[in-house]
């Protein structure tokens, strides 16, 4: 496994070499894939999307509504196609942070990897591309997105974001997403059993909301929700055992799902990731809870793989300084390690060309 040392040696190279790079759309307008010139990338938290037809977006600099309007993009037998460039950029409390040195290489082995325990339960609109699972390419049918998240939690994680589980009950909410709550819960303690708490998505901000809610605003269908809730919580808990095998607590993850062309409900972006979801290291936790017990200490605080060691660092509207983004680098590549039992590799090449190569083969290969 790559120690700390050696992590902070690479990630301080990519900062050097990585940190004059082009955007996504800056890569399509340069024409070194000429099947694309002309497409509009709609820009994401955690990844790029290119797909035909209309769409739009939030612009964060102007606070625009922007529209886009692309030529169709279909595979060869004639399913309409998302073409996702997973990027390195980080945001905390919807504010930009900057780019975090390999999250995207890392992110994209951590979806494949729980994709592959997932997947029978919540199915998946991503095509099978040979690219290999640091791939920051992504290639998926395009469904008809059902616009919210079902976050599922299992404990009650302690949080700095205004909207959380833990800021609404610590200030005396015991209702929450449907659900009554007992008093006593403590921080990143269990809660009495995995609750579903969906929000609506949105550019600007996720809205929290219940199945109840969602229902009646005629949002997603009754049977549809049943359906996602009830293969979610499967799919979590196969999640769950897999991981707690490896030393590693999941405590909380959120899901999206779509509807494709054939009708049917499946999982779509990124599925169990340490920026969807939190880690925590099961013996550190399991210490720290007889620790708790015996009154050596006053509240859990277990030692996390996820985007919430990144929060702590953040201040106001500031970016993460390089110093601050080499230990967050630190944090992603320590969890992958952890998470897979393998050394992460990097792929050493340039974005640009990463990103090229992986489009180029998606349109020789699958685009009609």
């Amino acid at each position: 496994m790559l120690t700390k040392s050696e992590i902070e040696e690479i990630a301080e190279k990519y900062i050097n070499i990585e940190d004059n790079n082009f955007s996504t759309q800056q890569i399509l307008d340069s024409n070194l894939i000429s099947r694309l010139k002309g497409y509009v990338v709609k820009p994401g938290k955690v990844s790029d999307s290119i797909f035909g037809g209309k769409g739009s977006y939030l612009d964060k600099k102007t606070g625009r509504i922007l529209e886009l309007d692309n030529p169709p993009l279909q595979t060869k037998n004639g399913k309409s196609l998302r073409l996702m460039v997973r990027t390195d950029r980080i945001s905390t409390h919807d504010i930009n942070r900057g780019t975090i040195p390999f999250k995207d290489q890392v992110l994209a082995i951590n979806h494949h990897h729980m994709l592959r325990i997932a997947e029978p339960n919540i199915g998946t609109s991503q095509f099978d591309t040979g690219l290999g699972d640091n791939s920051v390419i992504i290639a998926a049918e395009n469904l008809t997105t059902l616009p919210f998240e079902n976050v599922l939690r299992f404990y009650l994680a302690k949080t700095s974001t205004a909207t959380s589980l833990y800021q609404h009950y610590i200030n005396g909410g015991r209702f929450f997403c449907g659900h009554l709550l007992p008093d006593g819960l403590i921080a990143n303690g269990l809660l009495p059993y995995l609750i579903d708490t969906p929000t609506t998505k949105s550019d600007e901000h996720d809205l929290l909301t219940s199945q109840k809610e969602l229902i009646e605003q005629g949002i997603v269908k009754e049977q549809d929700y049943f359906i996602i809730k009830n293969t979610s919580a499967i799919a979590f808990g196969m999640a769950y055992k897999h991981l707690i095998k490896r030393g590693i607590i999941l405590a909380d993850t959120k899901l999206e799902h779509g509807i494709n062309s054939e009708g049917k409900i499946v999982s779509q972006d990124e599925l169990f990731t340490m920026d969807s979801s939190r880690y925590w290291l099961r013996d550190d936790y399991n210490e720290q809870v007889n620790m708790l017990k015996e009154g050596k200490i006053s509240e859990l605080n277990p030692r996390n793989f996820s985007k919430e060691f990144a929060r702590d660092f953040s201040q106001g509207d500031r970016p993460y300084n390089d110093e601050q983004r080499i230990l967050i680098a630190v944090r992603y590549i320590q969890g992958i390690q952890e998470l897979t039992q393998h050394q992460f590799v990097p792929d050493l090449r340039s974005k640009e060309e990463r990103i090229v190569t992986g489009l180029q083969k998606i349109i020789d290969e699958i685009v009609g």
